[in-house]
């Protein structure tokens, strides 16, 4: 499947993974803990029947992992992808944020955002500290740390919930030869850097609100295949209809109100060929997840994420559907999930409509 060869992993790849992820587990959780009980201390503690079925989820996580390898989904090199030498560098900067986000939160100071831009260039939603963190997504700071964070939050297990999302685009795009692909709110290139090795002969898009998180990413990506990195709304694609194979969307719709993860999905079908494949990775929802229902409801008293209580109930593949997609699987990744769906075959007409144009030349 896709453009990886299938490879049996030896028992020493196998025990080098393990030990990886659960030394990152053991290293990066009793911080996390220690950080909630200190900015949480009235919230539930879970049940043992809560914990075990994280433990489950996080042993099948892994297990997945490896068998998407082994059956070439993509590549082996993406198990031990982790910059660990990168992340060290920005440890000492990211250990500077705790007191930073206490005294935003103890402020409520959610709109503590640099005074040094125009903020009016950003919708009203956007202009946030999502999580508390200082600047928001608006500063080159914010993003040399974010991946950094999101690892520590999720213990070491971030790089491979997004791993989930590539088999569906590697199995949809196997026999294309030059295949266009978007990576909506891309960020830092992250979830690029995983697509690219899995899909070499892919022509790469990523498209963010946050010009200072393109640079990163541009930054990351320099060494790597050359994608085209495009600062734009999506709500409003620069892309003409029809124009990508494929597309993926990592870890936004729940930084979304309601109506306008509605209106990035109809522009996702929009840009999309009929047929084409749409990977969404996101939070887990109560739909599919209720065992996990303290820690999905604790997940916005913790941090400042203003619409995630609407996002639990607002479930992601009765969303697609509303908007006109044909919704293939849904699969729980640890904390995360994983829909597939698909721009249905049949000309029909979409729940909105807008002309694009055509991205220009790649960049980085």
């Amino acid at each position: 499947m896709g453009d990886s060869a299938a490879a049996t992993l030896s028992r020493l790849d196998r025990a080098r993974y393990r030990f990886q992820q659960n030394a990152l587990l053991h290293l990066l959780a009793p911080g996390m803990g220690v950080w909630h009980r200190l900015v949480g201390p009235r919230l539930p503690a879970p049940g043992r029947s809560e914990l075990a079925a994280l433990r489950e989820r996080l042993a099948a996580l892994f297990s997945r992992d490896l068998e998407n390898v082994e059956r070439g989904a993509y590549p082996r090199e993406l198990l031990f992808q982790l910059p660990l030498a990168r992340y060290l560098r920005e440890l000492p900067a990211l250990l500077q944020e705790p007191p930073r986000v206490l005294w935003r939160m103890l402020r409520g100071a959610d709109q503590d955002l640099p005074r040094d831009i125009d903020l009016e260039a950003f919708p009203r939603y956007y202009r946030r500290t999502f999580h508390w963190q200082t600047d928001g997504w608006l500063s080159l700071r914010s993003a040399a740390l974010y991946d950094l964070e999101v690892e520590a939050l999720f213990g070491g297990t971030a790089d491979v919930m997004r791993r989930m999302a590539l088999p569906a685009l590697a199995e949809g795009l196997r026999d294309r030869r030059a295949p266009r692909v978007l990576d909506v709110a891309c960020g830092t290139g992250r979830f690029l850097r995983q697509l690219l090795p899995a899909l070499p002969r892919a022509r790469a898009w990523g498209l963010d609100l946050s010009p200072f998180y393109l640079a990163r990413a541009q930054d990351l990506l320099r060494e790597g295949h050359p994608v085209s990195l495009v600062a734009e709304n999506a709500e409003r694609m620069p892309f003409r209809s029809g124009f990508f194979d494929a597309a993926s969307c990592l870890f936004l719709f729940h930084e979304l109100p309601p109506p306008v993860r509605r209106r990035v999905a109809q522009e996702v079908r929009r840009v999309l060929k009929p047929g084409a494949p749409f990977a969404l990775c996101d939070a887990a929802q109560l739909s599919e997840s209720p065992d996990l229902r303290s820690f999905l409801e604790a997940f916005p008293r913790l941090y400042h994420e203003p619409y995630f209580k609407s996002y639990l109930r607002d479930d992601l593949a009765r969303l697609l559907a509303e908007c006109g997609f044909e919704v293939e699987s849904v699969e729980p990744a640890f904390l995360a999930k994983v829909v597939v769906a698909r721009r249905p075959r049949r000309r029909d007409r979409a729940p909105s409509s807008r002309s694009g144009r055509e991205p220009g030349s790649p960049r980085g």
